[in-house]
């Protein structure tokens, strides 16, 4: 570590990197430097590849960070302080054995990868939400917030957007019931995604939004841009803004789900909601945006609706009862996400709401994950399947006009 902080000491010394250098240069000029420095030492070729990719990052990439990044086995990140790293591969938590030099060239790194994204964190705003330039979801939170140094957590999203065949193969769903959710995108059914931290709901959103009909007009809406929908070229992206320094200018979900009213879509795809907004998705859902899809963070379908309901009462003075007529009324079907304790992720549940009456919303479960006994285990991976509980989806309006369907279902 001493010896690459000294050829990086030089480098600087040596170029003037803020000159109209490419990356190619640069890692040129620092592949000359450490053969230069080495020649002498009995290294291989590929630890010396390893020296000056690591030199390399440490100007132009993230420093340590970009070779976790480049690792596609690594899903996710989490930097408590600038010497204690852990990675979750394959479901499973490891710690890193790696270290930034200092917590200044942490900050330094944070500082570089939040300024992309046009945004800011600081003593005075502490906590910031970003992405990267390839969609994986940032949270940054420093001092005095953080006790034990800045804390980073990256979220890492493939570099090809995961699809329904590929969900399938790793037993994520069914085949059957991948078809039953494509036609009722298709058909315009609006859909609730739900499930915990990390049980992989943004990727399923961002698989049903790929079943979206090629020729209508789609408004995404995110607090940091994360969906990669493909073939639809009417598609408009909305991202939040955060306040500026004087506390102004700022872009909620709120107000953008209300502008996307404006904008002609077809239908709404919004990213999660949280809050307040829940009643201006519920509202758009039911104003003849048919199809619109979303997510929140709940622990079954029934928490999740009761969460809606307390989410909409963050924003305004409603009676309950309305509150859940509205939510019963806006959504068709809910799809719900778990992630299992092997770290497999799975569709626990596919319910239609059914609507409200005797002052409940009604649910009637369509598909069901079935877990198998313990003897059934195998790998260390749990045995199940997403069935079919024998309950037909009984609001068939939209399926029917569609002609998408007929007996089955």
């Amino acid at each position: 570590m001493a010896l690459i902080d000294e050829l990086k000491s030089r480098l600087i010394n040596s170029i003037d990197l803020t000159r109209n250098l490419s990356d190619q240069d640069v890692y040129e000029i620092i592949t000359k430097m450490v053969i230069d420095e080495y020649q002498d030492k009995r290294l291989s070729l590929k630890e010396k590849m390893r020296i000056s990719r690591e030199l390399y990052n440490s100007i132009r990439g993230l420093d340590i960070l970009q070779d976790i990044l480049e690792d596609e086995e690594i899903t996710e990140i989490m930097i408590n302080g600038y010497d204690n790293i852990f990675i979750e591969r394959q479901g499973k938590l490891f710690r890193y054995d790696g270290a930034f030099s200092s917590r200044e060239r942490l900050q330094d790194i944070i500082q570089q990868i939040v300024a992309k994204a046009n945004k800011r964190v600081n003593e005075v705003s502490p906590i910031v939400d970003t992405r990267l330039s390839d969609g994986s979801r940032v949270n940054v939170v420093l001092s005095p917030i953080a006790l034990n140094g800045p804390v980073v957590t990256i979220r890492k999203f493939p570099k090809n957007p995961m699809t329904m065949e590929e969900l399938i193969d790793l037993k994520t769903i069914t085949e059957e019931a991948a078809e039953f959710l494509r036609k009722l995108v298709v058909a315009g059914y609006n859909i609730f995604i739900s499930g915990g931290t990390g049980s992989g709901k943004t990727t399923f959103l961002n698989v049903l939004s790929n079943y979206i009909p090629k020729h209508e007009r789609i408004i995404t809406i995110e607090d940091s841009a994360e969906l990669k929908i493909t073939g639809i070229e009417n598609l408009v992206s909305l991202e939040c803004r955060q306040a500026n320094v004087e506390g102004e200018n700022e872009v909620t979900i709120r107000d953008l789900i209300r502008t996307s009213l404006r904008m002609r879509p077809t239908r709404i795809v919004v990213g999660e909601v949280r809050g307040a907004e829940t009643l201006d998705m519920l509202q758009a859902m039911n104003t003849g945006h048919d199809g619109s899809l979303s997510t929140g963070h709940g622990n079954s379908p029934a928490d999740m609706l009761t969460r809606l309901e307390t989410m909409v009462l963050m924003g305004t003075e409603m009676p309950l009862p309305a509150i859940r007529s509205q939510i019963a009324s806006a959504l068709d079907v809910m799809v719900h996400l778990g992630r299992m304790k092997d770290g497999s992720r799975k569709v626990l549940e596919i319910t239609e709401v059914l609507g409200y009456e005797d002052g409940s919303i009604h649910l009637s479960p369509l598909f069901k994950y079935q877990e198998h006994g313990r003897e059934e285990m195998s790998a260390g991976k749990r045995q199940g399947l997403l069935e079919w509980t024998g309950n037909r989806l009984k609001n068939r309006g939209k399926g029917i006009y569609s002609g998408i369907f007929e007996e089955v279902f």
